[in-house]
């Protein structure tokens, strides 16, 4: 994120044109704001699309991972986010859980996700990538951006 606004000052500004994640996502990354265009994993316990998307080139986007709310394995570790770090991506918010959390507190990238497991996922490759996904009834498609900080989600269609 630019740094300029926060996600309230940005809601102030520009009202309803923005639809408000309910949900209460942790912050869990070194950064805490980050912004930028989205694209999209939906995938449930299997992480190996997030590793697959992550690991190519994300100029500047955020990955939204729709796990279906999903604590039971962890869809993105250390390893990972670094990769999506060196691979030029702004952050990951992630609808399930993540793992190795003192390891990605310390990364400067962006992490939002509902909390932590140890617990590997299967990687067989199930799920989709760039298709709409709904998060707490708010929808989110591939291109739209999204701005996050402490104080929550926004989306702009």
């Amino acid at each position: 994120m630019n740094e300029i606004l926060s996600t309230a000052d940005l809601y102030d500004e520009r009202g309803d044109e923005l639809a408000s994640i309910p949900l209460q996502f942790q912050d869990l990354g070194g950064r805490s704001s980050f912004s930028g265009p989205v694209r999209t994993v939906k995938c449930f316990e299997d992480n190996a699309l997030v590793k697959t998307v992550l690991g190519t080139p994300g100029d500047g986007a955020v990955l939204v991972v729709d796990g279906n709310g999903s604590l039971r394995t962890a869809l993105m570790g250390d390893m990972i986010a670094e990769s999506a770090l060196a691979n030029g991506w702004a952050g990951v918010v992630i609808n399930g859980a993540i793992r190795d959390r003192l390891a990605l507190a310390k990364l400067p990238f962006g992490i939002k996700a509902l909390g932590s497991n140890p617990k590997k996922s299967t990687k067989t490759g199930r799920g989709e990538v760039d298709v709409p996904v709904v998060i707490d009834g708010v929808h989110i498609e591939p291109g739209n951006m999204i701005y996050c900080d402490p104080d929550g989600i926004l989306v702009e269609p």
